[in-house]
């Protein structure tokens, strides 16, 4: 899904977030050691990991403060878990989240356990995956580093950020893949300064949530892959038996990220927890036409109409859309706010569908662009992902007011056809290595 980053102030620091998605339940993604809210959607994987969790709630992302896009700060100031804490609460106010299911990834798990035991009344349950209790051995925790190796961390680090980092203590199963290593040592550079990067580490060897956890009265699902190599699988079975009535669930790989490797079993799991329902049907891959539509200019629109006015006709934008879209024979696979995605199992379907939409929603006063392309996608029910839906997701943006914008694939299929295409040279898409040729449909 195309995305957009916004900003709240939480004290004298902005914190950047992003909202994706319009599910029934809320969903807050905490990241681990550091993060970039728009260049985790540069990785495909990543991407199609954040997706999968809009198909069932409402995604809120987030930098912590120091991180990606929010605010930097001096890293003798660098926040604790409280000032984090604060920091969450600003973001979840903003975006007028009262209860939310807190998902934590690796030291994101304490900021969430923390938050979860402190704020119930905020907390509708909390999850952790590849986390952990505290970072310095003890003898009731000798799962974690010794105060010897931490420091070997932290020269590492300082010596080696930005550079191709060790994917076979964190990612083995992409420790060949050179092209994911070139991405992620992007996503760390531009997520930290070398010094904030090692300072940060520093402050999550100094955590400790040991005496938090029997305080946790929220449901807490702990998920944890068996072959973890920097967050042992005890850990998490550590913690679970200390979090009253939380579940315990041993996945298989080592990957410690959660998007690489089988995530969709991960996927399935946290869907079954806060839905009560596991996704339904086998996954299958299908050729399918993806059409995007937005409606440009639409944040000036709500701040000349308001809010009672811009739900009124955004209602009627919806019916027209989804009756285009019933007409063309597709299937709606989301709405992102101010447009819409849909499958169609034709290309000229999907064009004759995104020029109906431009052109009713035109007699509402409404201009629409609209982005298409043809790939393989994974349809589960009525959920449809992959590279595809990523893909038509970049082309949309460069679409002008009133024009329908298709990938070279799409033209190619339509070859014969009554359409008329005119060539929009190639362009760099986010998220894909090669250039692609766009067409614009006359």
């Amino acid at each position: 899904m195309e995305t957009e980053t916004q900003y709240v102030r939480s004290g004298d620091t902005h914190i950047a977030y992003q909202v994706i998605g319009n599910g029934p339940i809320d969903i807050v993604y905490v990241p681990g050691w550091v993060s970039h809210v728009e260049l985790c959607w540069d990785d495909p994987d990543y991407a199609r990991f954040l997706n999968r969790l809009t198909s069932f709630a409402r995604l809120i992302i987030f930098d912590k403060r120091g991180t990606g896009l929010s605010d930097r700060v001096s890293n003798d100031q660098l926040p604790t878990l409280e000032v984090r804490m604060d920091d969450l609460n600003v973001v979840m106010n903003a975006v007028g989240s009262k209860k939310a299911a807190l998902f934590g990834f690796s030291e994101g798990g304490n900021l969430s356990a923390l938050f979860a035991a402190t704020y119930p009344e905020r907390t509708s349950a909390l999850i952790m995956f590849g986390s952990f209790a505290k970072r310095i051995w003890s003898e009731d925790y000798p799962w974690a580093p010794m105060p010897e190796q931490r420091q070997k961390d932290y020269d590492f680090v300082e010596r080696e950020w930005g550079n191709e980092m060790d994917l076979e203590h964190y990612v083995p199963s992409k420790v060949n893949d050179a092209a994911f290593a070139r991405r992620l040592a992007t996503y760390f550079r531009r997520a930290a300064s070398p010094g904030a990067a090692v300072t940060l580490l520093k402050m999550n060897t100094q955590i400790d949530i040991s005496n938090v956890l029997p305080a946790i009265h929220v449901p807490t699902l702990i998920l944890h892959r068996t072959g973890d190599r920097d967050a042992n699988i005890e850990e998490g079975r550590w913690m679970a038996e200390r979090i009253p009535s939380a579940i315990f669930k041993e996945l298989p790989g080592e990957d410690h990220f959660p998007w690489v490797g089988d995530q969709e079993t991960i996927l399935g799991e946290v869907q079954e927890f806060l839905t009560g329902a596991q996704p339904t049907g086998e996954t299958r891959p299908a050729l399918a036409t993806i059409m995007f539509t937005d409606i440009v200019g639409s944040t000036e629109i709500l701040q000349k109409l308001g809010d009672d006015a811009w739900r009124i006709l955004l209602e009627k934008h919806d019916r027209i859309s989804f009756d285009s879209i019933e007409k063309a024979r597709g299937r709606l696979v989301n709405k992102t706010g101010d447009g819409v995605v849909a499958a169609f199992d034709g290309p000229s379907r999907a064009i004759s569908c995104a020029r109906e939409i431009i052109k009713r929603a035109g007699e509402l006063g409404l201009e629409i662009r609209s982005g298409l392309h043809t790939g393989e996608c994974e349809i589960r029910g009525k959920e449809t992902i992959g590279l595809a839906v990523h893909l038509a997701a970049r082309v949309v943006p460069l679409a002008g007011t009133g024009e329908v914008l298709v990938s070279q694939t799409v033209r190619d299929l339509v070859s014969g056809s009554r359409f008329e295409f005119e060539d929009r040279d190639r362009h760099v898409l986010k998220g894909f290595p090669e250039k692609w040729r766009l067409f614009s449909v006359r």
